[in-house]
């Protein structure tokens, strides 16, 4: 199991990096058999989230430490270092470039993109 994380060096520029969630076969949900779980991690609150077919936003970093999760539709994410990345349903995209010169996104499905986004901050 794997996220994409986006986040920002000390220069401020921001860069992808795929991270491999680390799994381990735990007693989850008594009396049901061990699955493989991660570890928790706190989280501050949980938004759902709509972007309309054809939004197109400016440059900007993350204004808090979140995950998002797609349901539906298609974006396009573009890091300060040129690369982009898409997401669709069911990926998830860790941000964390809470400052310098951020990203863009836009939706490139000709289908509302809708998500849940996890806040840790």
């Amino acid at each position: 199991m794997t996220y994409q994380l986006l986040y920002s060096d000390d220069e401020g520029e921001s860069h992808w990096r795929d991270v491999a969630v680390p799994l381990s076969k735990q007693v989850f949900a008594p009396p049901a058999q061990d699955i493989l779980v991660s570890g928790g991690e706190a989280a501050k609150s949980m938004v759902w989230l709509k972007l309309e077919a054809g939004w197109d936003e400016p440059v900007h970093p993350t204004p808090k430490r979140q995950l998002l999760i797609c349901l539906s539709g298609r974006i396009r994410v573009t890091a300060s270092d040129g690369e982009a990345r898409e997401f669709g349903q069911g990926d998830c995209w860790r941000m964390e470039d809470t400052f310098g010169k951020g990203h863009h996104t836009r939706v490139i499905s000709e289908t509302d993109f809708d998500c849940a986004i996890v806040q840790f901050d």
